[in-house]
């Protein structure tokens, strides 16, 4: 489309382009606040019908809840063990042993947390896990 087919050309030296006095359609002021402003006031019944769940916290999550940041599947214990009868996870960083995959050596191994199913599977193979469950 041509500039001179704009709509916008129309307003050229119009200064408010249609929006009133100085300053309507300017800034926040048109939206009643940049980013979250005005959800316990103006925007209220917005928040209640868009994002009911928006203040608050989860209720099914214990306060004391840390989920495990790194973890490890069973499937990897022998890459990590090199032969080794006993692998200590917990040095290395790993919080967690899951039970994804197979282990072929018999290895002690401790970590912080680990699975029912990567206890079986260790335990299959000749080893044994230490560690909270």
């Amino acid at each position: 489309m041509p500039t001179r087919a704009r709509k916008g050309r129309r307003y050229r030296g119009s200064r408010t382009h249609g929006y009133g006095q100085i300053g309507q359609h300017r800034h926040s002021g048109k939206q009643g606040g940049h980013g979250n402003a005005g959800l316990h006031k103006h925007k209220w019944s917005w928040l209640v019908i868009n994002d009911p769940n928006h203040f608050g916290r989860d209720p099914f999550r214990p306060p004391g809840y840390v989920k495990p940041s790194a973890w490890l599947n069973v499937g990897d214990l022998d890459s990590i063990a090199r032969g080794k009868g006993e692998v200590d996870l917990a040095k290395l960083g790993i919080q967690k042993l899951l039970g994804s995959g197979s282990v072929k050596g018999s290895y002690a191994v401790k970590v912080d947390y680990f699975t029912k199913r990567a206890q079986a599977k260790v335990e299959a193979a000749g080893g044994r896990v230490v560690g909270q469950e």
